[in-house]
């Protein structure tokens, strides 16, 4: 009865790890990119900064979702984790270009920005997770 899932735990502890790897490290590398700390923000209570950080997290990890889904390659999966790590990076970039004031909203809490860069975010990791094929 447990015979499918027991078998294929090797794999999925492989698949789990890995992504929860990709995941640590997207994480680290856009808290670095970003000028202001998300961490120590949100430990102070700003709901703009974690609102704008889970959309971020979110849209890099529904396309590595996708990726074992599809291939069940570890080495796909890795690759479109950079992939949508690099397009996650590129969509906080063009917030900030088209809204230039979004940093210092979001470190003052101010919502809106958290949800719209949130939203692009999403937006940009469902696209990217519908394109992998």
């Amino acid at each position: 009865m447990f015979d499918p899932v027991i078998n294929a735990l090797p794999a999925f502890a492989s698949f789990f790890a890995t992504a929860i790897a990709l995941l640590g490290g997207f994480l680290a590398l856009y808290v670095l990119v970003t000028p202001y700390n998300e961490l120590a923000l949100i430990r102070s209570g700003n709901t703009a900064a974690a609102v704008s950080l889970g959309g971020a997290l979110l849209g890099f990890a529904m396309p590595i979702a996708v990726s074992v889904a599809v291939s069940h390659n570890l080495y796909a999966m890795i690759g479109w984790g950079v992939v949508a790590g690099a397009l996650q990076l590129l969509t906080y970039v063009a917030a900030r270009l088209a809204l230039p004031q979004i940093n210092q909203n979001i470190q003052e809490g101010k919502l809106a920005s958290g949800i719209f860069l949130a939203s692009l975010s999403l937006s940009t990791g469902i696209l990217n997770a519908g394109c992998i094929v």
